[in-house]
């Protein structure tokens, strides 16, 4: 049996190990060289690449990521979960209604982003309709700023935080709100002690699904932020296009996996309590 399970795991390890084990190795030892005089890579050995990371201007573009990220999580959160809960009862029409939440998935990420652009900017639609409205008598700042940028990915995550909560909630045996009913809880009761906790694994599974993406998002940040809401994707991008600074991107990379991990880690054994 043993050989059997080597057998059969030998080509996801296989795959792991190519696709991977190896570009991050790649990844650390860049991140460990030197700067080419015209882009590159080349000796000697430095941990100035991790040392630079501790700059006033690194760290405030570091810890921009994790509350924009953390804000949307919770965002996706508190629009997710009641749209999974009505989803769930909504009986035949179920279907119809995870078909429109996929719905945005039919299109690219990239155009999507540009709507967006078209709705916000000073003579899209949003500021239009507030001026011939009266509301308003100039255009209002809805885009290139950070309010912009969380709208973006909110809207852009938002799927990935419904799904498993609708999942998990799908699962859930209706004989145990008839049980809280029958004991007296109210809606609200049973909601908050029985369907909430149970919820609890659809909840960790979307906001993993949702933060990790959201910490290293540079696409949403470049086109809604408009170079002034700078993230940590935007930097590493940055680095490797325009500055041709593979190392220290290699580094800035390594240290938003290292916060990923460091954040995640706890969340992920708290799911497994739960389970």
């Amino acid at each position: 049996m043993k050989q059997l399970r080597f057998w059969m795991l030998a080509p996801a390890r296989v795959w792991m190990a190519l696709f991977f084990a190896a570009p991050l190795l790649i990844v650390v030892a860049y991140s460990l060289l030197t700067r080419g005089d015209y882009g590159g890579v080349e000796q000697p050995t430095t941990l100035e690449n991790f040392t630079r990371l501790f700059d006033p201007l690194y760290g405030a573009i570091l810890l921009r990521s994790l509350v924009i990220a953390i804000v949307a999580t919770a965002f996706c959160l508190l629009l997710g979960f009641p749209m999974a809960l009505f989803i769930s009862r909504s009986g035949r029409r179920k279907n119809l209604y995870l078909q429109l939440v996929t719905l945005p998935f039919w299109t690219s990420f990239l155009v999507r982003t540009y709507a967006w652009l078209f709705l916000l900017r000073d003579t899209g639609l949003i500021n239009t309709l507030l001026i011939k409205a009266g509301i308003v008598s100039s255009p209002l700042p809805l885009l290139y700023n950070n309010g912009a940028v969380l709208l973006g990915l909110v809207y852009g995550y938002l799927p990935f935080m419904v799904l498993p909560l609708y999942a998990t909630i799908e699962r859930m045996e209706p004989a145990l709100l008839e049980a809280a009913a029958d004991l007296g809880a109210r809606p609200f009761a049973a909601l908050r002690r029985v369907t909430l906790p149970l919820a609890l694994p659809g909840m960790f599974a979307g906001s993993v699904l949702v933060f990790i993406p959201c910490m290293g998002a540079y696409l949403t940040p470049d086109l809604l932020g408009g170079g002034k809401t700078v993230m940590a994707g935007n930097l590493i991008q940055n680095q490797f296009t325009t500055a041709r600074d593979w190392p220290f991107g290699s580094a800035v990379s390594l240290m938003l996996m290292a916060i990923n991990m460091l954040l995640l880690l706890p969340m992920m054994r708290r799911s497994e309590d739960v389970l």
